[in-house]
């Protein structure tokens, strides 16, 4: 009797603890879209890809003609010819993915050059996130636009527009 009495009073007051603390949540793509930085973010960003890109499309017509030169003369080639041919196209595809590689992989250049140009964006951020988290006595808020579990979210408990009005 007593262990069920304990059990339930223990039962009852994290009940009561759970409701006390408050939780929300953002939508940061919302949120990004009403800060003028992140456009202009967004604009350099897209410049400096545009920039690879026409530099890889370069590389790439070379390697294509390379190719096409190679193809209307190998009848009259020797095979080592051919084969010193083949290699030198083969090289220059390599090189070519390389490139891209150098450009848009993981520790790429672009994946640095965002990083930079996104950090001071997402430093004020959140900065703001945990103004309004402080200001309202959430304990959790969460980011519905990456947050792959979230089933259900009241808009009531939506901070993004006052994240938005700190930001602006």
């Amino acid at each position: 009797m007593r262990r069920i009495f304990l059990l339930s009073l223990v039962i009852l007051a994290s009940s009561t603890i759970i409701k006390a603390q408050s939780f929300g949540y953002i939508n940061t793509e919302t949120i990004l879209k009403a800060v003028p930085e992140y456009a202009t973010a967004q604009q350099q960003i897209q410049r400096v890809k545009a920039q690879y890109d026409a530099e890889i499309e370069g590389e790439l017509k070379k390697v294509e003609q390379l190719y096409n030169t190679y193809q209307a003369q190998k009848a009259n080639l020797s095979q080592s010819e051919r084969s010193l041919r083949e290699n030198e196209i083969i090289t220059k595809e390599r090189a070519v993915k390389e490139l891209q590689k150098k450009y848009f992989g993981q520790e790429g250049v672009m994946a640095a050059k965002s990083k930079e140009i996104m950090e001071p964006i997402m430093t004020k951020l959140k900065s703001a996130i945990e103004k309004v988290a402080q200001t309202e006595g959430f304990i959790i808020i969460f980011d519905i636009a990456t947050a792959q579990g979230v089933v259900y979210n009241n808009p009531a408990n939506d901070m993004s527009q006052k994240v938005i009005k700190l930001l602006n």
